[in-house]
């Protein structure tokens, strides 16, 4: 037989709530005792702090997550832009280049390959309010990690039913330089469904092929 008590901590929590509401005007009627429902609201009392706690430092910590990728990803473009300047100096010998940590020259270069396999995508949806998106390509994909000679993974997005049938339904939503990446929505978005479409982009821009359509409701 199954369990009446929901395991999941925000079903619970659901579950608690309508529990000790219905029990609060009758708890004499069904032969609670004022010491015994004052233990019960203490323990419920107690998890309720505990459960608002735990749930305000996921949240905290997802939002420094995004914050540090974001610093990242502004860092690294001011550093290309750098090292694009300091390469560009005639003065600039390749022992300088190899001392600094950045790209030497090859006699034969080899361009960034085009993007030929798509990634494959997975919706994480237990925090409320937002989407965290997990990413790998469909070569390995117990490996969050991107192709050779690819920036990044586009990802694009369309709120609400139905699903897109082609990508021009869609609005771009980041270039995502490492998985996962976390879409937060505002209150008016919750249970909507979420349909998102996923693209890898090389060093040279060049485009792969759009992953399947994966689509997750917005917790409310």
């Amino acid at each position: 037989m199954p369990d009446y008590i929901p395991g999941g901590d925000t079903e619970f929590n659901s579950w608690l709530t309508n529990f000790m509401t219905v029990l609060s005007p009758r708890r004499a009627e069904l032969g609670f005792s004022e010491a015994e429902f004052n233990a019960l609201t203490a323990a419920s009392s107690t998890w309720d702090t505990a459960f608002s706690q735990h749930t305000q430092a996921q949240l905290s910590a997802a939002s420094a997550t995004q914050a540090k990728k974001a610093a990242r990803a502004n860092l690294e473009d001011s550093l290309r832009a750098a090292v694009k300047r300091l390469q560009a100096l005639p003065a600039l010998e390749d022992a300088d280049r190899a001392s600094l940590g950045i790209t030497v020259s090859s006699t034969t270069r080899t361009p960034a390959p085009i993007p030929t396999t798509r990634p494959v995508v997975q919706v994480d949806t237990g925090q409320r309010l937002r989407h965290t998106i997990s990413f790998a390509d469909e070569t390995t994909p117990n490996r969050r990690v991107k192709p050779e000679g690819m920036r990044g993974c586009e990802i694009w997005v369309k709120v609400g039913d139905p699903a897109p049938a082609d990508p021009s339904e869609m609005r771009f939503l980041a270039l995502d330089t490492a998985s996962p990446y976390l879409v937060v929505y505002g209150g008016a978005d919750a249970g909507k469904t979420a349909h998102y479409m996923l693209r890898w982009v090389n060093t040279r821009e060049d485009r792969g092929p759009w992953s399947q359509t994966v689509s997750a409701t917005i917790p409310g």
